[in-house]
């Protein structure tokens, strides 16, 4: 398994074709779950852990892995469902989310699919807000949950969503919110959104927020036939992985339409930084930042208001 997800330049081929693949696993409960192969570095057997004293409970221990000690999460125990019982099947998948790297504890893997973001649906609207899925979709007509793996490290480790004091310079973020410009965060992760919004609303920014790269291009078209997009909007900054249509494609269809073609588009993503700095050239943003860094978004949207007001 480790070899497949080795090879990033397959995983390349996938940008900008709206394409996705995902790791299949389950948690000795009959469900198929599955995350993002892009943020898996690693597939392996449990090896020996190792406990911390005062660990957060859904934390199993660490582990020393090539050179690196990771902590363990047991994604069942942190999505409500109870703790793995460890047998030889468990299984332990090593991910980078945000410039971390840990692993989560599973029953067991099952294969990688090759999919279509208009394959993958968000969650049910009658789930409510407490789930922690961020999309669906199904493979051999069985129901995929794909969790929401940003939700469950903001429960272990809560993100800051507060500006270094001095980061920015307070005189050009007034000059933006004066102007009414706004921005557009698009996100199917409600905590990321809220992370964004919360940090750009204490720079006194408006967000607009959209769940996926689809409803982002809806509203985008809807303003732009109101008046020019760019008297409206400062940025537009977008997750990569989303149901219905990803950051790649959203950025995609902008460069492609005469009326939004000129936006200023920033990747926000958790994913791999080094494999994002390759594609944004590839599909024409104009910056990449990793999650969630609110000192970094600040500073992005501070050199965006330069280049607009000086």
């Amino acid at each position: 398994m480790s070899g497949v997800l080795s090879n990033v330049d397959s995983r390349t081929k996938l940008v900008g074709q709206n394409r996705l693949e995902l790791l299949m696993f389950n948690m000795g409960k009959g469900q198929a779950y599955a995350i993002n192969v892009f943020k898996i570095q690693e597939v392996l057997r449990m090896t020996g852990l190792t406990q911390i004293p005062d660990a957060h409970p859904v934390v199993r221990g660490v582990t020393h892995l090539r050179g690196q000690t990771l902590p363990v999460v047991d994604l069942s125990h942190a999505i409500g469902m109870g703790p793995i019982t460890v047998n030889e099947h468990t299984t332990m998948i090593v991910t980078e989310y945000n410039r971390t790297i840990q692993a989560f504890l599973v029953d067991g893997v099952e294969r990688i699919v090759n999919m279509n973001w208009e394959e993958i649906m968000p969650p049910p609207k009658g789930t409510g807000k407490s789930h922690y899925l961020t999309a669906i979709t199904k493979v051999d007509g069985k129901i995929v949950e794909i969790i929401d793996v940003e939700k469950v490290l903001a429960e272990i480790v809560p993100y800051e969503t507060d500006v270094t004091e001095g980061m920015v310079d307070l005189d050009v973020m007034a000059r933006v919110s004066e102007s009414g410009l706004k921005v557009l965060a698009v996100d199917d992760s409600a905590i990321a959104r809220s992370q964004v919004k919360e940090t750009l609303v204490s720079l006194g920014i408006e967000v607009i927020q959209a769940n996926d790269g689809l409803e982002a291009l809806n509203i985008l078209l809807k303003m732009a036939q109101e008046e020019p997009i760019n008297s409206q909007l400062l940025m537009v900054i977008t997750d990569a992985e989303m149901p219905s249509m990803d950051g790649y494609m959203l950025t995609t269809e902008i460069r492609s339409n005469p009326d939004l073609k000129d936006l200023y588009v920033v990747l926000h993503t958790s994913l791999s930084g080094s494999f994002n700095e390759a594609m944004v050239d590839k599909v024409g943003c104009n910056a990449f930042l990793s999650k969630f860094q609110p000192d970094g978004l600040a500073a992005a949207v501070e050199k965006r208001a330069k280049q607009l007001f000086g």
